[in-house]
Protein backbone atom coordinates (compact mmCIF):
# COMPACT_ATOMS: atom_id res chain seq x y z
CA UNK A 1 0.00 0.00 0.00
CA UNK A 2 1.41 3.39 -0.99
CA UNK A 3 1.53 5.83 1.93
CA UNK A 4 1.59 9.61 1.62
CA UNK A 5 4.45 10.96 3.71
CA UNK A 6 3.59 13.18 6.65
CA UNK A 7 5.90 14.93 9.10
CA UNK A 8 3.73 14.74 12.23
CA UNK A 9 5.12 11.30 13.04
CA UNK A 10 2.44 8.63 12.58
CA UNK A 11 2.67 6.21 15.52
CA UNK A 12 3.93 2.71 14.84
CA UNK A 13 0.75 1.44 16.46
CA UNK A 14 -2.51 3.06 17.46
CA UNK A 15 -4.15 6.21 16.17
CA UNK A 16 -2.90 9.65 15.19
CA UNK A 17 -4.70 12.35 17.24
CA UNK A 18 -6.15 14.96 14.91
CA UNK A 19 -5.37 17.65 17.49
CA UNK A 20 -1.65 17.19 16.77
CA UNK A 21 -2.01 17.66 13.00
CA UNK A 22 -0.92 21.09 11.68
CA UNK A 23 -3.48 22.62 9.37
CA UNK A 24 -1.00 22.70 6.53
CA UNK A 25 -0.54 18.92 6.73
CA UNK A 26 -4.21 17.98 7.02
CA UNK A 27 -4.58 17.07 3.35
CA UNK A 28 -1.53 14.79 3.49
CA UNK A 29 -2.73 13.12 6.69
CA UNK A 30 -6.20 12.58 5.22
CA UNK A 31 -4.68 11.05 2.08
CA UNK A 32 -2.49 8.73 4.18
CA UNK A 33 -5.27 7.68 6.56
CA UNK A 34 -7.52 4.71 5.93
CA UNK A 35 -10.21 5.88 8.33
CA UNK A 36 -11.06 8.34 11.09
CA UNK A 37 -12.41 7.47 14.54
CA UNK A 38 -14.94 9.38 16.65
CA UNK A 39 -15.68 8.11 20.18
CA UNK A 40 -19.12 9.05 21.52
CA UNK A 41 -19.95 8.72 25.19
CA UNK A 42 -21.89 10.47 27.93
CA UNK A 43 -21.54 12.05 31.35
CA UNK A 44 -24.00 9.96 33.33
CA UNK A 45 -24.63 8.42 36.73
CA UNK A 46 -23.68 4.74 36.83
CA UNK A 47 -23.93 4.22 40.58
CA UNK A 48 -21.57 4.99 43.47
CA UNK A 49 -19.04 2.45 42.19
CA UNK A 50 -18.46 3.76 38.67
CA UNK A 51 -17.23 7.16 37.42
CA UNK A 52 -19.55 9.63 35.77
CA UNK A 53 -17.36 9.33 32.69
CA UNK A 54 -17.86 5.56 32.40
CA UNK A 55 -19.21 5.79 28.86
CA UNK A 56 -16.38 8.10 27.81
CA UNK A 57 -13.73 5.79 29.28
CA UNK A 58 -15.22 2.89 27.33
CA UNK A 59 -15.72 4.81 24.07
CA UNK A 60 -12.24 6.31 24.11
CA UNK A 61 -10.65 3.08 25.30
CA UNK A 62 -12.16 0.92 22.58
CA UNK A 63 -11.59 3.64 19.97
CA UNK A 64 -7.89 3.36 20.77
CA UNK A 65 -8.17 -0.42 20.40
CA UNK A 66 -9.24 0.06 16.76
CA UNK A 67 -5.71 1.13 15.85
CA UNK A 68 -3.63 -1.56 14.22
CA UNK A 69 0.10 -2.26 14.20
CA UNK A 70 2.60 -2.59 11.39
CA UNK A 71 1.13 -2.17 7.92
CA UNK A 72 -2.48 -2.37 9.06
CA UNK A 73 -5.12 0.31 8.49
CA UNK A 74 -4.15 3.78 9.63
CA UNK A 75 -6.64 5.65 11.80
CA UNK A 76 -6.93 9.28 12.85
CA UNK A 77 -8.54 9.91 16.23
CA UNK A 78 -10.94 12.83 16.71
CA UNK A 79 -11.84 14.16 20.18
CA UNK A 80 -14.69 12.33 21.87
CA UNK A 81 -18.23 13.68 22.00
CA UNK A 82 -18.77 13.85 25.78
CA UNK A 83 -22.44 14.78 26.16
CA UNK A 84 -25.46 12.85 24.99
CA UNK A 85 -29.18 12.34 25.31
CA UNK A 86 -29.75 10.28 28.46
CA UNK A 87 -32.76 8.13 29.37
CA UNK A 88 -35.33 9.20 31.90
CA UNK A 89 -34.04 6.41 34.13
CA UNK A 90 -30.74 8.22 34.73
CA UNK A 91 -31.52 11.92 34.16
CA UNK A 92 -32.63 12.60 37.77
CA UNK A 93 -29.49 11.09 39.28
CA UNK A 94 -26.57 13.29 40.36
CA UNK A 95 -23.93 14.06 37.78
CA UNK A 96 -25.95 13.13 34.70
CA UNK A 97 -25.63 15.84 32.05
CA UNK A 98 -28.31 15.20 29.43
CA UNK A 99 -29.00 17.08 26.21
CA UNK A 100 -32.25 16.90 24.29
CA UNK A 101 -32.39 14.15 21.64
CA UNK A 102 -33.07 16.61 18.82
CA UNK A 103 -30.00 18.61 19.86
CA UNK A 104 -27.92 15.43 20.01
CA UNK A 105 -28.91 14.41 16.47
CA UNK A 106 -28.16 17.85 15.01
CA UNK A 107 -24.88 18.16 16.89
CA UNK A 108 -23.68 14.71 15.80
CA UNK A 109 -24.75 15.40 12.21
CA UNK A 110 -22.61 18.55 12.16
CA UNK A 111 -19.62 16.79 13.74
CA UNK A 112 -19.80 13.81 11.37
CA UNK A 113 -20.22 16.00 8.30
CA UNK A 114 -17.31 18.17 9.41
CA UNK A 115 -15.01 15.15 9.73
CA UNK A 116 -16.04 13.87 6.29
CA UNK A 117 -15.56 17.34 4.79
CA UNK A 118 -12.07 17.48 6.30
CA UNK A 119 -11.08 14.62 4.01
CA UNK A 120 -12.08 11.49 5.93
CA UNK A 121 -14.89 9.74 4.01
CA UNK A 122 -14.51 6.58 6.14
CA UNK A 123 -15.51 7.32 9.72
CA UNK A 124 -15.73 4.80 12.55
CA UNK A 125 -17.98 5.87 15.43
CA UNK A 126 -17.21 3.93 18.61
CA UNK A 127 -20.10 4.16 21.04
CA UNK A 128 -20.01 3.80 24.82
CA UNK A 129 -23.57 4.93 25.65
CA UNK A 130 -26.59 2.94 24.52
CA UNK A 131 -28.84 5.96 23.93
CA UNK A 132 -26.36 7.21 21.33
CA UNK A 133 -27.23 4.33 19.01
CA UNK A 134 -30.43 6.00 17.84
CA UNK A 135 -29.11 9.57 17.65
CA UNK A 136 -25.85 8.58 15.96
CA UNK A 137 -27.69 6.40 13.45
CA UNK A 138 -30.05 9.25 12.55
CA UNK A 139 -27.13 11.65 12.12
CA UNK A 140 -25.23 9.15 9.98
CA UNK A 141 -28.22 8.64 7.70
CA UNK A 142 -28.49 12.40 7.24
CA UNK A 143 -24.85 12.88 6.35
CA UNK A 144 -24.72 9.86 4.01
CA UNK A 145 -27.44 11.46 1.89
CA UNK A 146 -25.42 14.64 1.52
CA UNK A 147 -21.81 13.45 1.11
CA UNK A 148 -19.96 10.45 -0.23
CA UNK A 149 -19.11 8.60 2.95
CA UNK A 150 -18.82 5.22 4.61
CA UNK A 151 -19.94 5.61 8.22
CA UNK A 152 -19.51 2.66 10.59
CA UNK A 153 -21.14 2.58 14.04
CA UNK A 154 -19.89 0.02 16.57
CA UNK A 155 -21.23 -0.28 20.10
CA UNK A 156 -18.57 -1.83 22.36
CA UNK A 157 -21.31 -3.43 24.48
CA UNK A 158 -22.33 -5.70 21.59
CA UNK A 159 -18.83 -6.96 20.78
CA UNK A 160 -19.08 -9.60 23.50
CA UNK A 161 -22.14 -11.83 23.17
CA UNK A 162 -24.63 -12.60 25.95
CA UNK A 163 -23.53 -16.24 25.77
CA UNK A 164 -19.93 -15.16 26.37
CA UNK A 165 -20.83 -12.96 29.31
CA UNK A 166 -22.64 -15.96 30.78
CA UNK A 167 -19.40 -17.91 30.43
CA UNK A 168 -17.50 -15.13 32.18
CA UNK A 169 -19.94 -14.26 34.97
CA UNK A 170 -22.21 -17.28 35.31
CA UNK A 171 -25.98 -17.44 35.08
CA UNK A 172 -26.73 -14.26 37.04
CA UNK A 173 -27.51 -11.26 34.78
CA UNK A 174 -24.44 -9.12 34.12
CA UNK A 175 -25.25 -6.82 31.19
CA UNK A 176 -27.38 -4.09 32.79
CA UNK A 177 -26.58 -0.39 33.24
CA UNK A 178 -23.77 -0.16 35.78
CA UNK A 179 -23.73 -3.94 36.13
CA UNK A 180 -20.88 -6.43 36.21
CA UNK A 181 -20.17 -6.36 32.46
CA UNK A 182 -19.97 -2.58 32.21
CA UNK A 183 -18.00 -2.41 35.45
CA UNK A 184 -15.54 -4.94 34.06
CA UNK A 185 -15.19 -2.86 30.92
CA UNK A 186 -14.02 0.14 32.96
CA UNK A 187 -11.73 -2.10 35.03
CA UNK A 188 -10.11 -3.19 31.77
CA UNK A 189 -9.03 0.39 30.98
CA UNK A 190 -8.95 2.34 34.25
CA UNK A 191 -9.18 0.13 37.36
CA UNK A 192 -8.36 3.05 39.68
CA UNK A 193 -11.63 4.74 38.64
CA UNK A 194 -13.79 1.90 40.04
CA UNK A 195 -14.92 1.46 43.66
CA UNK A 196 -16.05 -2.15 43.94
CA UNK A 197 -16.55 -1.82 47.70
CA UNK A 198 -18.91 1.16 47.36
CA UNK A 199 -22.05 -0.90 46.69
CA UNK A 200 -23.65 -4.24 47.36
CA UNK A 201 -25.33 -6.26 44.64
CA UNK A 202 -28.65 -4.86 43.42
CA UNK A 203 -30.27 -7.67 41.40
CA UNK A 204 -31.87 -6.15 38.29
CA UNK A 205 -35.45 -6.56 37.19
CA UNK A 206 -35.80 -9.82 35.20
CA UNK A 207 -36.06 -9.61 31.44
CA UNK A 208 -39.20 -10.73 29.65
CA UNK A 209 -39.35 -14.55 29.36
CA UNK A 210 -39.09 -14.58 25.55
CA UNK A 211 -36.23 -15.28 23.15
CA UNK A 212 -37.24 -12.69 20.55
CA UNK A 213 -35.47 -9.30 20.25
CA UNK A 214 -37.28 -6.28 21.68
CA UNK A 215 -36.66 -2.82 23.10
CA UNK A 216 -38.40 -2.01 26.39
CA UNK A 217 -38.30 1.53 27.73
CA UNK A 218 -39.75 2.09 31.20
CA UNK A 219 -39.87 5.09 33.47
CA UNK A 220 -38.17 3.42 36.42
CA UNK A 221 -37.62 -0.33 36.68
CA UNK A 222 -37.67 -1.79 40.17
CA UNK A 223 -35.21 -2.43 41.74
CA UNK A 224 -33.29 0.60 40.49
CA UNK A 225 -30.92 3.19 41.93
CA UNK A 226 -29.82 4.70 38.65
CA UNK A 227 -28.02 1.40 38.14
CA UNK A 228 -28.48 -2.27 38.97
CA UNK A 229 -26.45 -5.43 38.83
CA UNK A 230 -24.32 -8.04 40.53
CA UNK A 231 -21.14 -6.02 41.04
CA UNK A 232 -19.56 -8.81 43.07
CA UNK A 233 -19.03 -10.69 39.78
CA UNK A 234 -16.71 -8.04 38.35
CA UNK A 235 -12.94 -7.98 38.77
CA UNK A 236 -9.83 -6.84 36.90
CA UNK A 237 -9.34 -10.25 35.29
CA UNK A 238 -12.83 -10.17 33.74
CA UNK A 239 -12.16 -6.60 32.60
CA UNK A 240 -8.98 -7.61 30.82
CA UNK A 241 -10.83 -10.48 29.17
CA UNK A 242 -13.64 -8.20 27.97
CA UNK A 243 -11.12 -5.69 26.62
CA UNK A 244 -9.21 -8.41 24.77
CA UNK A 245 -12.29 -10.01 23.17
CA UNK A 246 -14.02 -6.76 22.21
CA UNK A 247 -10.84 -5.07 21.01
CA UNK A 248 -9.91 -7.96 18.73
CA UNK A 249 -13.39 -8.02 17.21
CA UNK A 250 -13.38 -4.28 16.65
CA UNK A 251 -10.09 -4.54 14.75
CA UNK A 252 -11.53 -7.39 12.70
CA UNK A 253 -14.54 -5.26 11.76
CA UNK A 254 -12.34 -2.30 10.84
CA UNK A 255 -10.04 -4.43 8.65
CA UNK A 256 -13.00 -5.85 6.71
CA UNK A 257 -14.61 -2.42 6.37
CA UNK A 258 -11.46 -0.69 5.10
CA UNK A 259 -10.90 -3.51 2.59
CA UNK A 260 -14.44 -3.20 1.21
CA UNK A 261 -15.15 -1.04 -1.87
CA UNK A 262 -16.01 2.60 -1.21
CA UNK A 263 -19.63 3.64 -1.79
CA UNK A 264 -20.77 5.76 -4.68
CA UNK A 265 -21.63 9.40 -4.16
CA UNK A 266 -25.20 10.24 -3.16
CA UNK A 267 -27.48 11.47 -5.92
CA UNK A 268 -30.13 14.15 -5.93
CA UNK A 269 -32.05 12.35 -8.66
CA UNK A 270 -32.66 8.75 -7.58
CA UNK A 271 -35.68 8.22 -9.88
CA UNK A 272 -35.19 5.88 -12.85
CA UNK A 273 -35.02 7.50 -16.29
CA UNK A 274 -36.83 4.67 -18.10
CA UNK A 275 -40.64 4.67 -18.12
CA UNK A 276 -42.04 2.49 -15.33
CA UNK A 277 -43.72 -0.78 -16.26
CA UNK A 278 -47.12 0.61 -15.38
CA UNK A 279 -46.86 3.26 -18.09
CA UNK A 280 -48.85 1.20 -20.60
CA UNK A 281 -50.44 3.31 -23.38
CA UNK A 282 -53.50 1.07 -23.27
CA UNK A 283 -54.16 2.10 -19.71
CA UNK A 284 -54.37 -1.53 -18.59
CA UNK A 285 -52.47 -2.38 -15.41
CA UNK A 286 -49.38 -4.62 -15.78
CA UNK A 287 -49.89 -8.33 -15.29
CA UNK A 288 -49.05 -9.64 -11.86
CA UNK A 289 -49.30 -12.91 -10.04
CA UNK A 290 -50.22 -11.21 -6.77
CA UNK A 291 -52.64 -8.62 -5.50
CA UNK A 292 -51.67 -6.34 -2.69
Amino acid sequence: MTRTEVTVGWPESGLLPIGRVPGGELAAVAAAADFAVLPVGAVEWHGPHLPLGTDLILAEGFAAESGATGDGPRGVLFPAVPYAACPGQTRPWPGTVAIRPEIAVGYLADVIEGIVAAGFPRLLIVNGHDANMSTARAAMEWVSGRRQASLLLVNWFQLVTPAETTQIYGELPARGHGGAYETSGVLGFDPDAVRLDAVEDLPPKPKLPVAHPYVLVESRPDPWQGWSGHISLADVASGERVRHIAGARLREIVAAWVAAPAPAAPTADPLPTDPPLSADPSGDPPLSGEEG
